[in-house]
């Protein structure tokens, strides 16, 4: 199974301008997710995708992959779809692909190795990640996406609310009764279903929680989910970078 790890990143942050370039001990942001990817044995190839020309010298300045895309793209995964049909105009195609966050310098090989894994089952469409929620903060902030699944472990719901509602029940219990879950958002998809994805409009769930992934539930598509315990430090402002440095 040939898996491609594709690394969406661009300039343009509205909370955080340039923040692929923004430097980490040394290193821009992007150097260090690159290489703590590259050598993960279950990816084949790693490139990151960008529109900007800044970014892409940067990258190659390190001796890293990198590919140019529109700068149109709503979405990772649209950015990601357009890299796979670059590749096969090249004459490369992949099984699997692996949208890996830019914002997340200390990605773990663990949490790759699981989601490449979910696609030795042929039924595998699309795959992601959670983790157990433990603070009420977390639970009820919409800065927190929600997942809910069923019992194959396929997403039912993503929201940013708590789902589900614990009816006649204090919100301080809440957390002691039931197991909920946050989506950490690193997606793989079969390369072939990933093509049909960048072709669906836009749907009625997606704009109204702000979610890409309520699009592909709500045209059909399978989203298998496995529980990770490790706990993602994503760069979204400045002050992320301060926190980051300290670690």
């Amino acid at each position: 199974m040939k898996v491609l790890g594709i690394i969406p990143s661009r300039y343009a942050s509205t909370r955080f301008p340039g923040k692929p370039l923004a430097m980490i001990a040394g290193k821009p942001m992007i150097q260090h997710v690159y290489e703590r990817v590259k050598d993960i044995k279950v990816l084949s190839d790693v490139v990151v995708a960008t529109d900007d020309n800044r970014i892409a010298d940067c990258v190659r300045s390190f001796g890293g992959n990198v590919m140019m895309t529109k700068d149109t793209h709503k979405s990772g995964t649209d950015r990601c779809g357009e890299i796979v049909e670059q590749y096969k105009n090249l004459g490369k195609e992949y099984d699997v692909i692996i949208n890996i966050q830019g914002d997340e310098p200390f990605v773990e090989h663990s949490q790759i190795e699981t989601l490449a894994k979910c696609f030795t089952d042929e039924n595998t469409q699309i795959a992601t990640l959670k983790k157990q929620i433990s603070s009420k903060n977390e639970l009820f902030s919409p800065n927190v996406v929600k997942v809910v699944c069923d019992k194959s472990g396929k997403a039912i719901y993503f929201s940013r609310f708590a789902i589900p509602y614990q009816r006649g029940i204090n919100e301080n219990e809440w957390l002691n009764r039931h197991n909920y879950y946050k989506h950490i958002g690193i997606y793989a998809y079969r390369s072939r279903v990933l093509s049909r994805l960048i072709q669906l409009e836009q749907s009625e769930l997606e704009i109204s929680e702000s979610l890409e992934q309520l699009r592909w539930i709500e045209n059909g598509f399978s989203i298998k989910v496995e529980e990770t315990l490790i706990e993602n430090i994503a760069i979204d402002t400045p002050e992320d970078l301060l926190k980051i440095e300290k670690i």
